[in-house]
């Protein structure tokens, strides 16, 4: 193998490997993007738009429309540890069965994509992506 087929191969895997970042958090405003739920694609809404705000250790979700203030639908608190995120939902606007359950992700951030993939205690699997705003 030649010196530059070393070296492109080497580059190839040090922009692969940098490309998924772990983090300590996810700290900032990120907006939904659509998700794969049960194996079918689901693109993010059209009428609205779904905003999650994270700090350190929680987070609060938001519905936005067009000339209405915003709409805080779900709140809750994460924690992650390596590829791992454990979300507890605290407060939910509607009646939710996941309040106060843990719900373990794998995540992967992809430039300004996070990605949370997991299966729900329902059984139902979910891949979430969400755009860093």
């Amino acid at each position: 193998m030649s010196k530059l087929n070393r070296y492109l191969i080497a580059a190839l895997t040090i922009a692969l490997v940098t490309s998924f970042k772990n983090v300590s958090t996810f700290n900032g405003t990120w907006e939904y993007a659509g998700d794969v739920f049960n194996g079918k694609t689901e693109g993010a809404p059209t009428e609205y738009t779904l905003q999650r705000k994270y700090s350190a250790k929680s987070y609060e979700s938001f519905l936005l429309e067009k000339g209405e203030k915003p709409e805080k639908y779900e709140a809750g608190d994460y924690k992650l540890n390596a590829d791992t995120c454990t979300e507890t939902q605290t407060f939910s606007a509607q009646d939710s069965k996941l309040l106060n359950v843990q719900v373990k992700y794998q995540y992967t951030i992809q430039n300004d994509t996070l990605i949370l993939s997991g299966t729900l205690p329902n059984g139902n699997t979910v891949k979430e992506f969400w755009k860093k705003k």
